[in-house]
């Protein structure tokens, strides 16, 4: 039985602007329905959510293992000075878009030169604990149709608007107005996830949080700790577990980190409470165990992560795939993981880097040069913020 307004919307720019919004990250410490009024029956998926492959990732990659040792180094600053950083999206022509997730406004960032310029607020921006203005992605078909999309807290949930893009208007309202493709994911002080990603089959994968609920990960009829899949326009996505809802994968705690790698495999980073915080490998219909599991615990019915990590050491959010690794960012960590890949398993133990030198890290994003973005998260209410404050990082990695 369909729960009142939560199923995916198209509304106008003034229905959102009559939503204001609450909630919180990170360091592990009203349900509503996923499906649309269409009922077909299940369909099978491929590992990266494109219904022309079916069936789960092989095993035999098409690309060699990576070495089990690399290296990253800082090779330049490209901006300081930042607020509350969170989404970060590259664009076709190289600059960065990046979210404040407390001022609900969205930057452009030279990519050469650093200077940011202010674009736009996100209206219905309600910042509180991890909640605001979270993730951050760009429409796959942005030289046609230039638009942002934003995964944001209002005072009633978590949501996604999409905006059109205009960078020759005058600085500060580059942004048209929102159009909320989705709605009624659980919210709260904790646990709002908040990435969203295209994937290689241009649908929108969303990552969310359990909101504190813990339940709500195991109820495949809510939105809470779930990863998502659906259409640009927010309806499910044609291939998904279940025809009639966007439910990709259940059983997690807090997903913050969405990558896939050159296969097309779906890899994910989620926060744990106390004892293991995770990377996975993401299929489609599976449970990945939480409340139950957490970590590789080897139980029936449940996935386990392909690497676990103790929180104090990591405390995930987000990743990227580059030079056959995953790099993964670290909140309580301060530091940045490489996780070398043979297929869907490990090449080798992770490594880290940048150990306490730049605080707590939030996103990572591959460039076309095979290198890294990585921006910090001082000034989340959790760091420790410097006479810089945050920033964006330039990395060359092998």
């Amino acid at each position: 039985m369909r729960r009142p307004g939560v199923t995916p919307v198209l509304a106008s720019a003034a229905a959102l602007l009559l939503v204001a919004g609450c909630s919180s990250d990170d360091i592990g410490t009203g349900p509503s329905l996923g499906r649309s009024p269409s009922t077909s029956g299940p369909a099978k998926t491929g590992p990266g959510g494109d219904p022309s492959s079916s069936g789960k990732p092989s095993s035999s990659p098409s690309a060699p293992a990576a070495p089990s040792k690399g290296t990253a180094k800082v090779v330049r600053t490209l901006t300081t000075k930042l607020d509350s950083p969170w989404g970060l999206a590259p664009l076709p022509d190289g600059n960065l878009l990046v979210s404040s997730r407390d001022t609900g406004k969205i930057f452009e960032v030279d990519a050469e030169s650093g200077k940011k310029t202010e674009v736009g607020s996100v209206p219905g921006v309600s910042p509180g604990g991890e909640g605001g203005l979270l993730g951050l992605a760009v429409s796959p078909d942005y030289g046609a149709n230039p638009m942002v999309y934003a995964y944001f807290t209002t005072a009633s949930d978590n949501r996604i608007a999409r905006m059109s893009y205009d960078d020759k208007r005058p600085a500060g309202s580059q942004l048209g107005a929102p159009d909320t493709i989705f709605k009624g994911i659980p919210k709260g002080a904790l646990h709002n996830g908040g990435r969203i990603a295209f994937g290689p089959d241009k649908m929108l994968y969303v990552g969310t949080g359990d909101s504190g609920e813990r339940g709500l990960a195991q109820d495949q009829d809510s939105l809470g700790g779930k990863i998502l899949r659906m259409t640009p326009e927010g309806e499910p996505a044609h291939g998904n577990p279940e025809a009639d809802s966007v439910v990709y994968s259940y059983g997690h705690r807090n997903v913050q980190g969405l990558a896939w790698d050159i296969d097309k495999r779906l890899w994910a980073s989620e926060l744990g409470q106390d004892t293991w915080d995770e990377l996975n490998l993401i299929r489609p219909g599976k449970n990945y165990g939480w409340p139950e599991a957490e970590g590789k615990a080897g139980e029936k019915g449940f996935v386990d992560p392909v690497e676990q990590w103790k929180p104090k050491e990591a405390s995930p959010s987000g990743i990227a795939y580059a030079k056959g690794s995953i790099w993964m960012a670290a909140l309580r960590g301060e530091r940045l993981w490489r996780i070398p890949l043979d297929g869907t398993r490990a090449a080798g133990k992770p490594q880290s880097f940048l150990v306490g030198k730049y605080g707590r890290l939030r996103s990572v994003v591959a460039t076309d040069d095979g290198g890294l973005w990585v921006t910090t998260s001082n000034t989340d209410g959790r760091g420790k913020p410097g006479k810089e404050d945050d920033r964006i990082l330039r990395l060359k990695i092998s």
